[in-house]
């Protein structure tokens, strides 16, 4: 007789719930982190965020497309805070979880092995991000 009161499935709920959790919390405290450098920072913030909405608008590329690319930087980099914030972004911008994981493999495919252990970062923040079908 087993007295493990978790089966797999419920170990790996959990684990995805507590990914998602995690997703979510940086996206909150991002936002207040986000404030406070405007704050501390005005400057840094004003042109970063001109330059970001310059490059990200619609052009030859469209900011659906471009939110590709950045993300599959952001794997590619192994910057967590980047992948989370690409993923909603990516979203937003109208991308599905499978174009987005798609993207996501590129990266892998031409970082390799740093890159290949970063989509579960991808995985959680469209777990916690994108919407239930």
């Amino acid at each position: 007789m087993n007295d493990f009161p978790y089966t797999r499935q419920t170990i790996n709920q959990e684990r995805i719930k507590l990914m998602s959790d995690r997703t979510l919390a940086f996206l909150e405290k991002f936002k207040g982190d986000f404030e406070k450098m405007k704050t501390s920072a005005p400057e840094m913030v004003k042109g970063f965020g001109g330059l970001f909405q310059s490059i990200m608008k619609d052009g030859a590329l469209k900011t659906k497309e471009k939110e590709l690319v950045a993300l599959g930087i952001a794997v590619a980099q192994r910057c967590e805070p980047c992948i989370n914030l690409h993923v909603q972004k990516c979203l937003g911008a109208g991308n599905s979880p499978a174009e987005i994981l798609e993207a996501a493999s590129v990266a892998v495919m031409m970082q390799g092995g740093p890159a290949y252990t970063h989509i579960p970062v991808v995985i959680e923040a469209l777990e916690a991000l994108a919407p239930k079908t």
